[in-house]
């Protein structure tokens, strides 16, 4: 699962949440999915009114001390806007906390408030995300850092990055949205890659798969995991599923619309999302099981994960969600994923 902590009301009561409130909610979140035997939790991060998180390390750290066996991840780190040094430390110190769960997702995120606010300028998107990215693998490999520094980043000459992860090394995703470049260069430097599908129709991020694994091959790396990341919502009927989902996905992508000139989300084409070619997972157990394995013969992913928060859901709504991906979708698609595997080794 992954969220970004979203501030919205509780349609139940109609209350106002804030950020506290959130965040606890968010926290229970985090241990039910541990207790059903989810095997991701994902914690964006965000510097907005509308969600809760900034500081995805401090939460999942407070997570890791509810939780026994979990990974806990980002989703993303904007490394863009920020140090390194300071990311691989914190998740470093989460990695110890929480007894070698931690993982990092970079990426340049989807929002760029963070950029005017820690003083950099977004014509150079793409190139302190590089830069930045390649301080923090340089990090990662070795105990003593050298750095010749960068346009944007100060040079480290032998100095220690402490403390040390449990894991060796730390793992570290890249986040994807909708560029073949970025792609390429998750393969180029051996990372896995997380893919994030939240409209049209999935088949045609196929190409994105290929680009990777191609540029795995190419720079002489081992296959690295594939992730699939998606809205959802759960119910145990798929209508109520569809009734309960629609107006708070609806509130949140016509918003985000709003800024970045997207129309506004139709009835018609949340449904169409909803079918098994579609890019939402919004339904009942099976439908979702079956989505998954839908789309696993289009990826072979080896990672699925979910956003069930998006918009002013009631907290009892989200957690039913969590039960039933737990104990009903995750069982059903590794034992389906088992068979075809074992078929596939023996043919």
């Amino acid at each position: 699962m992954y969220t970004f902590g979203e501030v919205t009301y509780d349609p139940a009561t109609g209350h106002q949440l804030n950020a506290q409130e959130r965040l606890r909610d968010l926290i229970e979140e985090i241990e039910l999915a541990d207790q059903v035997g989810l095997d991701v939790f994902a914690v964006g991060e965000h510097h907005r009114p509308d969600y809760s998180v900034s500081a995805p390390a401090v939460v999942l750290a407070a997570a890791a001390q509810r939780t026994r066996r979990i990974r806990l991840s980002s989703a993303v780190n904007v490394l863009s806007s920020d140090d390194p040094v300071r990311v691989f430390q914190q998740f470093a110190t989460l990695d110890l906390l929480s007894g070698g769960r931690a993982e990092i997702m970079a990426g340049r995120g989807s929002f760029i408030e963070s950029f005017p606010l820690f003083g950099y300028d977004l014509k150079d998107y793409d190139e302190l995300f590089e830069e930045k990215l390649e301080l923090l693998l340089r990090i990662r490999q070795s105990e003593l850092v050298n750095w010749p520094g960068g346009k944007h980043t100060p040079p480290i000459k032998d100095r220690g990055v402490y403390p040390r992860p449990d894991q060796n090394p730390l793992p570290v995703w890249i986040a994807v949205g909708g560029t073949p470049e970025s792609a390429a260069r998750a393969g180029l430097l051996g990372l896995p890659m997380a893919l994030a599908i939240i409209g049209g129709q999935p088949a045609r991020f196929a190409p994105f798969a290929e680009i990777h694994r191609a540029a795995l091959r190419q720079a002489g790396h081992a296959r690295q995991p594939l992730s699939i990341n998606s809205h959802g919502f759960i119910a145990d009927d798929s209508q109520v599923a569809a009734d309960t989902a629609f107006g708070p996905m609806k509130a949140t992508m016509d918003r985000i619309g709003r800024e970045r000139g997207w129309p506004p989300m139709s009835r018609e084409q949340f449904e169409a999302s909803r079918r098994l070619e579609g890019a939402n997972f919004v339904g009942s157990p099976q439908d979702v099981v079956d989505k998954i394995l839908y789309q696993y013969e289009i990826f072979h992913h080896e990672r699925f994960l979910i956003q069930f928060t998006i918009g002013p859901l009631p907290h009892s709504a989200v957690m039913r969600s969590i039960e039933l991906f737990g104990k009903e979708v995750a069982p059903k698609v590794r034992d389906a994923l088992a068979t075809i595997q074992t078929a596939a080794a023996a043919s």
